[in-house]
């Protein structure tokens, strides 16, 4: 599956289309380049539970939790990591054990010792946009991406914001 991201605006909105359709739950792979867009899509999966607030890339602190009315969001950054075992002295298997949504980017950096992901997200600079390409990892991920692909074939944003494909 794949999506036509014109501007941040329709990365923010997509997000917030992905975000409404995971439930609170579940853990994202968010892949790409340096600067591909990958907390501004964070961002639109927070704005879809409410939260208005500024989001900040976790690349330093590693681990971001947004504790929201209904759900956790724990928005991780593993760039920085140099063994995936760091995770453990982080915190990373509590995280991960929680009935919360996870947003992991750069999880390669934690291959061997990240649970299997829901859903695969890659984003790429296709300017003057972004491209992003989902692919499921379990059955959770397909009746997700199922959902949204139904939404989205309802609901289109206007304008041309996003295409769907």
């Amino acid at each position: 599956m794949q999506v036509q991201l014109d501007n941040e605006q329709a990365q923010v909105a997509f997000g917030e289309a992905l975000g409404s359709v995971l439930q609170g739950r579940g853990r994202i792979y968010l892949e790409g380049d340096l600067g591909a867009g990958k907390t501004t899509l964070t961002r639109g999966v927070l704005r879809a539970y409410g939260y208005q607030g500024a989001v900040k890339s976790p690349t330093y602190t590693l681990i971001e939790p947004y504790e929201l009315a209904s759900m956790r969001l724990y928005h991780l950054d593993l760039y920085r990591l140099s063994d995936p075992e760091e995770l453990e002295f982080i915190g990373g298997r509590d995280v991960l054990a929680d009935d919360a949504l996870c947003l992991i980017e750069w999880p390669s950096r934690g291959e061997g010792w990240l649970p299997a992901a829901d859903i695969c997200l890659q984003l790429a600079v296709d300017e003057p946009g972004r491209r992003a390409r989902l692919s499921a990892g379990s059955d959770f991920g397909e009746k997700v991406l199922a959902k949204l692909g139904d939404r989205l074939s309802v609901c289109p944003q206007q304008g041309g914001v996003f295409q769907w494909s």
